[in-house]
């Protein structure tokens, strides 16, 4: 229990002085730009929550240190000296606002590339006719090793538009890593696993629902580095586990992402790192919770936001479950995969099409806030 609640109270206690700090830094640290498709505050809010989560993993290490005698504290170290490159680059832009998305996919890449050098992380084994072929060599291995962790810190920085949403999906991928680690008997990677969720779960209190501090790239980035190299490090430790069990953990930011790429570069003609504003998610906000639509109201807004989240972290829980039933079986997953993939675009055509199922769509009247006039 250690390795979840030390990373907790940290990573919620150094948020808490960011968040009151912000007054002296909130001209660097915080989201200035109310306007774009994916701007749904009212107010300028820190977006560097990935210090505190940063900083309850580096307590981690330390107290593992202390308390046993470096057992166990050598693994979450070195992920989080390989993991410097992608938090500082996303850090650096959060504070800046001039780092490309291709700089901090480049610095991604690096920490990825650190991890397949210094952690032995590398995926070898695919499952795959043909791609085994490739990952079968040194070459090939490093290759799709950089490219898959760069692409995961990239769709959990896209998935990362409500309160709440990134933080609590990476949770649950965490736990479901650290559950078949702990099957497989391998009780370190199971509590780094634990150690993520912690202090992920401090930011997330300041984070949700109120909305009073964002993750920010360094923190989004950082996330989807450590949440690629566990399940990395899971199927490259372990002969048993199916090497498509990590991405059927990640598909849900995976696909999200890859199909947004599909709908910006062949359906629309744009470039695929251009905002967009009809994400899944973003489509949910405006079409699901249609009720105060248009209310610039403070408290209407974050509210609306909140409401947002349970709905992808119930698709989320969608994948995570047939992957913990099969996560020793490659057809099962990859028939699993199949259907997330039929099901996920299936839903978003009915919802852009505005052919929503009734059950979906959220018609509460914000009139319930206590202290609010009727609108």
């Amino acid at each position: 229990m250690l390795f979840l609640l030390i990373p907790f109270a940290l990573a919620a206690a150094v948020t808490l002085y960011v968040v009151h700090s912000s007054t002296r830094h909130g001209h660097l640290s915080a989201d200035h730009d109310l306007s774009g498709p994916q701007k749904f505050h009212a107010r300028p809010v820190p977006r560097i929550g990935g210090v505190g989560i940063f900083a309850g993993l580096a307590g981690m290490v330390a107290a593992a240190y202390y308390l046993q005698g470096g057992v166990n504290a050598r693994l979450g170290g070195l992920l989080l000296l390989c993991g410097l490159p992608a938090f500082g680059a996303g850090l650096i832009e959060d504070f800046t606002k001039r780092v490309s998305p291709g700089k901090r996919l480049l610095a991604t890449a690096v920490s990825a590339a650190l991890g397949v050098f210094v952690l032995g992380a590398a995926i070898t084994r695919t499952d795959i006719p043909g791609l085994d072929l490739i990952v079968g060599t040194a070459a090939g291995a490093f290759v799709a090793t950089v490219f898959t962790v760069a692409g995961v810190a990239n769709s959990v920085n896209i998935i990362d538009g409500f309160n709440g949403l990134s933080s609590m999906c990476v949770s649950l991928m965490l736990l479901t890593l650290a559950y078949v680690a702990y099957q497989v008997g391998d009780t370190e990677l199971a509590l780094w696993a634990l150690a993520g969720v912690g202090a992920i779960l401090g930011f997330f209190v300041w984070n949700y629902p109120a909305g009073m501090i964002f993750l920010g790239d360094g923190g989004a980035y950082f996330m989807g580095f450590y949440l690629a190299e566990m399940g990395i490090l899971l199927i490259s430790r372990h002969a048993q586990v199916s090497p498509l069990f990590a991405l059927m953990v990640c598909i849900y930011p995976v696909f999200e992402t890859v199909f947004s790429i599909y709908r910006r570069r062949v359906l629309r003609d744009v470039s695929p790192g251009a905002p967009d504003g009809i994400h899944l998610h973003s489509l949910i906000y405006r079409r699901l919770m249609r009720w105060a639509v248009g209310a610039r109201d403070a408290r209407v807004m974050t509210r609306r936001n909140s409401m947002t989240a349970p709905y992808l972290w119930t698709l989320c829980i969608s994948s995570l479950a047939p992957a913990l039933l099969f996560w020793d079986s490659t057809p099962m997953i990859l028939a699993c995969m199949v259907l997330f993939g039929v099901a996920y675009v299936a839903l978003y055509w009915r919802i852009v099409r505005f052919r929503t199922p009734k059950w979906l769509v959220f018609r509460g009247d914000h009139r319930k806030l206590p202290g609010e006039e009727p609108r």
